[in-house]
């Protein structure tokens, strides 16, 4: 696949013929990214579209499952990524961050083997000011047997997911690719209206010089990320050795973009604001698709205590702590977790 002309439908069609996956996953993972490539035009017409701002009625702002004020962008990708997925027969089901339960394919519909969850527009605050956002998507199996799957069907650990990607929406509109085999990027030609493979096998580098992590919320950390920290900023006279640099987009989807593509490490770790909740970030909508990308590249994942794809969820909108990237560094941010429960046990 040295061709860089290579589409994802023929791309996917070889994946199919080498047995890594089928006709429906592939028609699954098809329509996603056409739901993504319309999510792309909305994102990019901006202002121009009517989509900026908060989604309500009456001045009063539209409020999520999670609690968050809806943009009108997490609405309408919402609806586009329900409406795309519905009625072509690969999906048994699909769950959403924006939604309270999950939903099954309409009875006027064929069902597929399979389960869709998405975060339909990741890093939404930062629309309004023109910073990338991003679609993120896991597919799992369906339970044998089930045909009308419910909200337990889908708590499966990240080790049961067969597919597992993003759209990032920035300068160029890119779809970050798992099934298994690796991990691959697609640029969409917007003159074709197709994505093109740009990246095969995308390949995080084992050590960094930089980590991303929201500062603002250093006083609420616990004490092995304090320390973790801590030493990152001592540089080269600290314990590391070296200088660190810090980079903070606020928007999942670009961070962990860019840990892909030059190296890194990105942390939401476990703090007192977050920790009646068990973490910031959602399990099977963020950190389990993310880090399915992310250990396909060679890097790893972890909530600080545990692989993150060995988590068995308790509920569709279960948070955890994540640390993900280079995997040398994950391993690092890993070891002052377990050092300090050791010495407080």
């Amino acid at each position: 696949m040295s061709n860089p002309n290579i589409s994802l439908t023929r791309f996917l069609i070889e994946e199919q013929r080498e047995g890594r996956i089928n006709p429906e996953l592939r028609l699954l993972i098809e329509v996603v990214a056409r739901a993504c490539k319309r999510i792309s035009i909305a994102v990019g017409k901006g202002a121009l579209g009517g989509v900026l701002g908060d989604a309500g009625e009456n001045g009063q702002a539209s409020i999520n499952v999670q609690g968050e004020a809806q943009k009108k962008l997490d609405v309408l990708s919402n609806e586009i990524l329900l409406e795309a997925n519905a009625w072509g027969g690969h999906l048994a089901g699909l769950a959403s961050e924006e939604m309270d339960h999950s939903q099954r394919i309409p009875d006027k519909y064929p069902r597929g083997n399979y389960l869709l969850m998405f975060d339909p527009l990741d890093g939404s605050s930062n629309i309004d000011v023109n910073i990338s956002v991003g679609t993120i998507f896991s597919v799992l199996r369906c339970p044998e047997g089930i045909t009308e799957p419910s909200d337990e069907h889908f708590l499966q650990p990240g080790t049961a997911q067969v597919a597992a990607g993003y759209c990032t929406y920035g300068p160029s509109t890119m779809l970050v690719l798992t099934v298994g085999h690796g991990t691959h990027a697609f640029t969409l030609d917007r003159e074709v209206g197709s994505f093109v493979l740009t990246t095969l096998g995308m390949q995080i580098p084992e050590e960094t010089k930089e980590f991303a992590v929201n500062m603002s919320n250093q006083r609420f950390w616990e004490a092995p990320m304090q320390a973790y920290v801590g030493d990152l900023l001592a540089g080269k006279e600290g314990s590391r050795g070296k200088d660190f640099n810090m980079r903070w987009v606020a928007s999942m989807v670009a961070d962990v973009h860019r840990i892909l593509t030059r190296g890194g490490i990105f942390s939401y770790p476990l703090d007192s604001k977050c920790a009646p909740k068990g973490g910031k970030l959602r399990l099977m909508y963020e950190a389990n698709p993310m880090s399915f990308l992310v250990e396909q590249a060679g890097g790893a994942a972890s909530t600080g205590r545990q692989r993150m794809l060995d988590v068995q969820p308790s509920g569709l909108h279960m948070r955890v702590p994540v640390f993900l990237g280079s995997k040398a560094e994950v391993e690092a941010a890993v070891r002052y977790h377990q050092a300090h429960d050791q010495a407080n046990a």
